[in-house]
């Protein structure tokens, strides 16, 4: 059989950690020394190099890459042709969006989007803000930011478009959103030419499959009881799963094992619940990998 090879791009900067950390959980240990652009994988059918996501996209789309990972964001930023394969539900701080938002000074006598018209604005999202502010009618100048852009009004721009996951850095610059222009999450994209080779389309869907799976295990939990035949019903009553509970029998023929997978932040409450209505032995355990 011949050597067959997916090259496939991780984001560097602020992404570089958290997508190390997923595909760890999906069963792929990338390892990367401090000045290398080039990770290994412990899969010998993957080469990998860093990329920045704000250029992913267009270097996916041409095909130097097969496949990738960048925001939703840049894929419209450069108005790449590219596959979107999976929307991968992470970021930097979390398993949330990132939003990208129109932001002034708080004393800013700018009130709304209309109230830009004639205003300067700096962002590094600059291709996508443009043809925004088409859509909406705001003839304004859009100026390329290459950092530290809450900083820059009033002196330099009127308002900027910043990422904001929290927006933590947006309030301690004592700025105030008036417009959500995106909603943008991590995507899996793929080349399209790439993806219609039957062997790295394999790997790919593979690959995709592993990763939504350890996403998936991040927001769920599974849960072992022991519980006794004659308040199973009740049990079940009040126990949410993602799927039908597997119940297995005991060696005591009155008792029942019974495991579940279930919403992490439902646990704290849910716990006292079994205890009280007859559960023992309860054991919640952390998972890796849920592939529905």
């Amino acid at each position: 059989m011949d050597n067959k090879t997916l090259k496939l791009g991780l984001p560097k900067g602020s992404l570089q950690e958290s997508t190390f950390k997923l595909f760890k959980k999906a069963g792929y240990h990338v390892t990367v020394s401090s000045r290398s652009y080039y990770p290994t994988l412990n899969d010998t059918d993957i080469d990998s190099m860093l990329i920045r996501a704000q250029e992913m996209a267009r270097y996916v789309a041409n095909g130097i890459l097969d496949c990738g990972l960048t925001g939703y964001d840049w894929i419209l930023e450069q108005d790449a042709d590219v596959l979107s394969v999976a929307e991968l539900n992470y970021a930097k701080e979390g398993l949330r969006p990132v939003r990208w938002v129109v932001a002034v000074p708080n004393n800013s006598e700018i009130k709304c989007l209309d109230d830009l018209n004639g205003k300067r604005i700096a962002t590094e999202l600059v291709g996508y803000t443009k043809r925004y502010l088409i859509e909406k009618g705001i003839k304004a100048e859009v100026d390329f930011s290459w950092g530290a852009t809450e900083v820059k009004p009033p002196q330099l721009a009127d308002a900027i478009v910043e990422l904001t996951e929290t927006g933590s850095s947006l309030r301690a610059n004592n700025l105030k959103v008036i417009e959500t222009m995106l909603v943008s999450t991590t995507r899996f994209i793929a080349n399209k030419e790439a993806y219609k080779d039957p062997w790295k389309k394999a790997k790919i869907d593979n690959l995709v499959m592993l990763l939504k799976g350890a996403l998936l295990a991040e927001e769920q939990v599974g849960l072992k009881m022991n519980v006794p035949k004659k308040v199973l019903d009740k049990i079940l009553k009040v126990l949410p799963s993602l799927q039908s509970p597997t119940i297995s029998q005991l060696m005591d023929d009155n008792w029942v094992a019974l495991d579940i997978i279930i919403d992490e932040n439902l646990v704290r409450d849910l716990i006292p619940e079994l205890k009280l209505a007859g559960a023992t032995g309860i054991v919640e355990y952390q998972l890796n990998k849920v592939i529905p």
